[in-house]
């Protein structure tokens, strides 16, 4: 089985049947997963954070630990 040519591959305005349905529930699929997401984030996400003023102007690159 080869890959499918751009000439072979239809159109979605031509879909029917199964082909169809599958579209439409990878379209529902990703938008149930995104309000998922969207919900998650407002409820789980801290808004109390303590913002800081510190700057790092470098990081060590290796701290021997003996």
């Amino acid at each position: 089985m080869s890959e499918p040519r751009l000439e072979e591959i239809g159109d979605y305005d031509h879909l029917r049947g199964e082909k169809k349905r599958i579209v439409w529930a990878v379209i529902i699929a990703g938008l149930i997963i995104g309000s998922i997401y969207v919900v998650a984030r407002a409820y789980f996400v801290p808004t109390d954070t303590i913002p800081t003023g510190d700057v790092i102007k470098t990081v060590p690159l290796t701290k021997s630990v003996e």
